[in-house]
């Protein structure tokens, strides 16, 4: 059954992707309590869900690309995906609010919670904190000036220079590995741990779902990089590669909250590692 057009939108047939991207979710987040709480089913049911999650998120991409390619996206269509991006985004700022909500929580009133962080913050169990001016500040130097390569990847797209945006693209992505590959070092030589206290949880939820979205970011932009070479993307039709940079975007901003917030206000006066 062939999908119904108009000059305005596309109308698709019924499609499984939707339905088994969310059974995968559903499967992975109960594999890994099932995990988390030690029972059965907890050793491979996560990996069954996160399978099926990829494979389809796969297809449903796929098929989106073929939609660009053959036409399909038409402005109506396009003024919908930019809603939808928006309102993910969204979405993704109030994940962040709770981790600065929990931060802000622990440090602006540690004495009513004493039993919790001592009286004090950092908690008197933290020796040390990082020095923001390390490689943190490094890592936002490396964050900032991606924003400008994939800007400067957006600018080429726009005005027709594939060459820029493929050099770009390669820029940002570079940039991206490089700042996880020094925030697991990073991780690894930390004076403190995750658990035991609410410091080093707060700080790892925190920077860590950070570092997450920072390694999304990086497969979305290299997947726009491979559909560049592909000759996709043209100055009127881009919105693949406009999600990307506004998802980039957004995690550069996120940095800069985090880096001031949690590393340099989070850790003032104490000593640092």
């Amino acid at each position: 059954m062939a999908g119904t057009k108009n000059h305005d939108y596309h109308i698709l047939p019924p499609d499984i992707a939707p339905l088994a991207t969310t059974l995968g979710a559903l499967i992975f987040t109960s594999g890994m309590v099932l995990f988390m709480h030690d029972m059965p089913g907890g050793a491979f049911v996560p990996w069954m869900g996160l399978a099926l999650l990829i494979a389809s998120m796969w297809m449903w991409f796929a098929k989106i690309v073929h939609e660009a390619r053959a036409g399909d996206h038409t402005p109506v269509v396009q003024l919908h995906q930019r809603y939808g991006m928006i309102l993910f985004i969204a979405s993704e700022v109030m994940f962040f609010v709770g981790w600065f909500w929990a931060f802000f929580d622990f440090s602006l009133f540690p004495s009513t919670l004493t039993e919790v962080v001592d009286g004090q913050w950092p908690p008197k169990a933290i020796e040390a904190v990082m020095d923001p001016f390390a490689l943190p500040l490094l890592n936002t130097l490396i964050l900032l000036t991606s924003g400008t390569t994939v800007t400067w990847a957006h600018h080429s797209l726009i005005h027709g220079d594939r060459e820029g945006l493929k050099k770009g693209l390669w820029a940002t992505i570079a940039l991206g590995v490089l700042f996880s590959a020094i925030q697991g070092y990073e991780y690894l030589h930390a004076p403190f741990g995750f658990g035991g206290n609410t410091y080093g949880s707060a700080f790892y939820m925190a920077t860590g779902f950070h570092g997450f979205h920072v390694i999304v970011g990086t497969i979305f932009l290299a997947v726009c990089l491979v559909r560049s070479y592909q000759g996709d993307f043209t100055p009127r039709q881009h919105f693949g590669f406009e999600a990307a940079a506004w998802y980039w975007h957004f995690v550069d901003v996120v940095w800069l909250f985090l880096f001031v917030a949690v590393y340099i206000w989070g850790g003032w006066g104490y000593p640092t590692h």
